[in-house]
């Protein structure tokens, strides 16, 4: 199968359809030796924006490897796929715990996933400014 590339800033609606359907994810951040760590996440994403989200606990693995890569952020791919179709976007994470961005996050993925995630103390939320994006939705 061809890389199909997508336009972030326009993204066609398809393409924007799947990002919307209840889909698991995947989000890959690099270990400090360079090797890729790769986990099942819930993600959404904004396409006016061009802002991806993934929740989580502050002392996760993937937010100390974001962390690790210092105030420019880490770079990072979040992907889903089903059946034929499949979409990534790339860009920089950074990690943010104000709580209006968690909860804008949590907003989100409750949308996306039909339930409203658990009290949780210790959420941040990985934004990822998505810088590139490939797929075919």
């Amino acid at each position: 199968m061809s890389t199909y590339r997508v336009n972030p800033s326009a993204p066609d609606e398809a393409y924007v359809s799947f990002w919307q359907e209840r889909h698991l994810c995947t989000l890959t951040t690099l270990r400090p030796d360079g090797s890729p760590h790769v986990v099942p996440v819930g993600v959404t994403y904004d396409p006016e924006a061009r802002l991806a989200r993934v929740i989580t606990n502050k002392t996760s693995t993937k937010v100390s490897h974001v962390l690790a890569a210092g105030p420019d952020g880490a770079r990072v791919a979040v992907c889903q796929v089903a059946g034929r179709r499949w979409a990534t976007l790339e860009g920089r994470a950074r990690v943010r715990s104000e709580p209006e961005r968690v909860a804008e996050a949590e907003r989100r993925y409750a949308e996306r996933y039909g339930r409203t995630p658990g009290e949780n103390p210790s959420r941040v939320v990985i934004e990822i400014e998505v810088e590139g994006a490939l797929g075919r939705g």
